[in-house]
């Protein structure tokens, strides 16, 4: 699963350039999003082979139906190409290695919406081709370590049930998305890491990473941040595997980040999330089933827009007979804004509401084994957090092919 970093109105962006330095407003749940976390595009197998190649062509148009800034159609595309090779059955040290690039280009389908966190989750501020992730893992003494420019959304704050949503906010919650001088290490730009993961027991996990608190990777101006001088970004989660899937997470900043409200003052940048999934009946050999999940997260507010958010969604596999494939998704989501971000919309002339709430109802399934088709529509109910704004609606047709 990949994440995504934040986005926010046009307007809204050009005001806040010089002090968030635009955090490269993009896409989200990864480019390949979240849609590739559903298809197992993402998915790093060593087993089948000591050496593997993958790419995955994703092509978007997203059109605004009612309640938008524009109404203009458009088309976004994410290519991504990735390999892996374990180096122990290649007759080397016992080391897997992984590498992807991304390429991005199209239309801002989040203008014409005129939301605060985005609509869809291959959309990027600047065209580019990127590397994506480059990292090695290897076991220490029972510690599973990786270093490397890492996707932290792709294990942290990750949560599978929600991966077939185009909303950039079931990536990865908008209060952490929007945080650091130009958003955590998420789609499309990652950062130097280092994570390690033990086995606490049967059920119980521990992860914790340390990664640059500046994103930046081959492709984007400046490449990749190799001075720390921004400090670095702590996250640790711990996941139970049980009767029901659950883990909670706690992240901060090593140092103080830009005040949204006073860009010369420095704030502590924190905050913390929980999710929970579950199987609500049938399973993967019963003819239909289905699955829900919770999960909520707050922040500082005095470094993010966000004080907190949380999204809840059903998803339902095999929904139709003979297509084995076939899924249907319904998805709340919800960015809850602090006061001083309030305070700037309002000095804006924009009548603040508290939060910024979507709906999405989305289905696919896999037409032939290189196609897979996803009709998708979304409801932002105070879009850009105004209130006297109606809702937006935004429908969207997403076709991935696997190359």
């Amino acid at each position: 699963m990949w994440g995504k970093r934040m986005f926010t109105s046009a307007k809204r962006r050009s005001e806040r350039k010089a002090r968030c330095k635009s955090r490269l407003l993009q896409a989200a749940g990864a480019a390949i999003p979240m849609f590739l976390a559903a298809s197992g595009a993402h998915a790093i197998d060593f087993e089948d082979g000591a050496v593997s190649v993958n790419a995955t062509y994703v092509v978007d148009y997203s059109a605004a139906l009612a309640g938008a800034t524009s109404y203009s159609g458009n088309v976004m595309h994410n290519l991504l190409v990735s390999g892996s090779a374990d180096l122990e059955r290649l007759g080397g040290p016992g080391v897997n290695v992984y590498g992807s690039v991304l390429t991005n280009a199209g239309g801002k389908a989040n203008n014409a919406a005129g939301t605060l966190q985005g609509v869809d989750n291959i959309e990027v501020a600047q065209a580019s081709t990127r590397l994506f992730e480059l990292w090695a893992e290897t076991d220490l003494a029972g510690v599973g370590t990786r270093a490397g420019l890492y996707d932290l959304n792709s294990e942290f704050y990750s949560t599978p049930t929600a991966a077939l949503f185009l909303a950039p906010a079931f990536g990865i919650g908008s209060e952490l998305s929007s945080t650091g001088p130009n958003g955590p290490s998420i789609f499309p730009s990652t950062a130097l890491a280092m994570r390690a993961r033990t086995q606490l027991s049967p059920v119980l996990t521990f992860k914790f990473a340390v990664l640059d608190a500046k994103a930046g990777v081959l492709g984007d101006p400046g490449g990749v941040d190799v001075s720390f001088k921004h400090g670095v970004l702590f996250i640790s989660e711990l996941e139970w595997e049980g009767f029901v899937h659950a883990s909670a997470g706690a992240w901060h900043y090593s140092r103080k980040q830009e005040d949204i409200a006073n860009p010369a003052e420095r704030k502590a940048a924190y905050g913390a999330y929980i999710s929970v999934e579950r199987p609500l009946w049938g399973n993967e050999h019963t003819s239909f089933s289905g699955t829900g999940f919770l999960r909520a997260g707050m922040s500082d507010g005095d470094t993010t827009p966000f004080n907190g958010g949380w999204q809840a969604g059903l998803l339902l596999n095999r929904v139709l007979p003979g297509r084995p494939n076939s899924t249907v998704a319904f998805g709340v989501f919800q960015g809850r804004l602090g006061a001083k971000e309030k305070d700037d919309l309002r000095n804006n002339g924009i009548q603040a509401s508290s939060s910024e709430t979507g709906f999405e109802l989305t289905a696919s399934d896999q037409v032939t084994p290189w196609l897979r088709i996803q009709p998708d529509i979304q409801v932002i109910h105070n879009p850009n957090a105004d209130g006297s704004r109606n809702d937006a609606w935004v429908a969207t047709l997403r076709a991935a092919f696997t190359l």
